[in-house]
């Protein structure tokens, strides 16, 4: 068959048929909070045309009582947490929905949903923050109250809990975890034990400890496994500052002392061998370079801006040099979305208007998810703040992350959570 032979609109559906075939070739699964690489990035590429005038088509809309947890996605179900009664108790909650439909498949109680305020209303209004992950047929969500539980994906069934609280001498800090469990091989790695367990890995199949380290205090930063230097290692945000160690052991590496005050929530962001760090309540930012000699580590400042660069639980994403994050210290509605020159931390543009939401990245596009419900397209670009699609996804406060996978964004609030159509099927 000849090209020439064929009319416009026949090769245009060739075209397009191809286009979503490159793109869906890509799909991949988003197991966990920030995607599978715990970087914001996704591995799938968005189509180059902007979206409907009318916003992505919604495939699915449930409700999703109260919180702050992200979807993660994999195995043809989409995870989240919630808040909802268990014999007349109100209870955090892993419910698993059918990724392409939305119906529950099932729900797994977890701690008693006890806040301090802070969240959509404060008090009864709050709910869970966590956000669960998937790994070889199971989910592990760990929630407010320090309570580490692994799932069967199938069925919802309790395989082990682990309670740093009661086992391991933690205590639940104000406005209770926010923490992301992360795995990496045969382990899950926390942070909220008490003193010489601060940091914990776990087998990920029986909940047994295989290691416990140090003396930090937790925070409602999500660790990060990443390389540095050449070496796989685990990144986590203390209250003390940064502390990395190594996965199999929980051997420290190295260490970069950093301020706190009140709450650091964002997840370390690691470009080569950069690290970025950020808090609100007046900290500011930092970024430091990781270098080795022999099997010495060092961490060096590269520069610091005090009450600057405010990350207050959004974290920011990379790509060739810049940050593109949400800045501010709860500027509910109006907090702008920025690039940030990474090396330097020189600010290249900031556009108001999103408030504390979240973002990825996918090929050269931002998705950028507004506290308000504002979902919006925008090009990863330094030199100018270039808005390509804006829709309204969801109604209630989100205080969250969306998720892109095979070819679908799942987005939710503290009222209800959506799958879009993100390629135009």
């Amino acid at each position: 068959m000849k090209l020439r032979h064929l009319n416009t609109a026949t090769i245009l559906t060739i075209c397009g048929i191809f286009l979503l075939a490159t793109v869906l070739s890509r799909a991949a699964d988003w197991p966990a909070y920030r995607g599978p690489a715990g970087n914001g990035i996704a591995p799938e590429v968005l189509p180059p045309e902007p979206w409907p005038e009318n916003g992505l088509a919604t495939l699915w809309k449930v409700p999703t009582a109260t919180g702050f947890s992200s979807f993660s996605v994999a195995d043809g179900k989409a995870f989240t947490l919630v808040r909802r009664a268990f014999d007349d108790s109100d209870c955090e909650t892993c419910v698993a929905l059918d990724a392409k439909t939305g119906k529950e498949l099932w729900a797994a109680q977890l701690s008693l949903a006890k806040y301090d305020g802070g969240g959509d209303s404060g008090g009864s209004g709050d709910g869970p923050r966590s956000t669960p992950v998937f790994n070889g047929g199971k989910v592990y969500a760990f929630d407010a109250r320090l309570v580490l539980t692994c799932l069967e994906a199938a069925s919802g069934k309790v395989i082990w809990r682990k309670d740093l609280v009661a086992e391991h001498g933690g205590k639940v800090f104000q406005w209770q975890s926010a923490a992301s469990p992360v795995i990496d091989g045969e382990l899950v790695f926390v942070a909220g034990g008490g003193e010489g367990q601060a940091l914990l890995g776990l087998n990920k199949h029986t909940g047994a400890v295989v290691w416990k380290a140090e003396n930090d205090k937790a925070t409602h930063s999500t660790p990060l496994v990443t390389d540095l230097a050449g070496v796989r290692q685990v990144l986590f945000f203390t209250q003390e500052g940064l502390v990395a160690v190594l996965p199999k052991t929980g051997a420290v590496l190295w260490r970069h002392k950093f301020p706190f005050r009140v709450a650091t929530a964002i997840t370390p962001v690691v470009s080569d061998n950069l690290v970025y760090c950020s808090a609100a309540y007046e900290v500011g930012a930092g970024l430091v370079r990781v270098t080795k000699q022999g099997d010495a580590f060092e961490a060096t400042e590269v520069w610091r801006k005090p009450k600057e660069l405010l990350n207050h639980w959004s974290t920011p994403v990379v790509k060739n040099g810049y940050l593109y994050g949400l800045f501010g210290h709860a500027p509910h509605k109006t907090g702008p979305l920025k690039c940030v020159e990474l090396a330097t931390g020189r600010e290249m543009w900031s556009q108001a208007g999103f408030g504390p939401g979240g973002l990825i990245l996918a090929g050269d596009r931002l998705i950028v998810l507004g506290d308000q419900g504002q979902l919006v397209l925008v090009e990863a670009n330094p030199t100018a703040y270039k808005e390509l699609s804006r829709m309204q996804a969801v109604s209630g406060k989100c205080w969250s992350t969306p998720a892109l996978s095979d070819g679908r964004l799942y987005v939710r609030s503290t009222k209800e959570g959506v799958c879009l159509d993100a390629v135009g099927r």
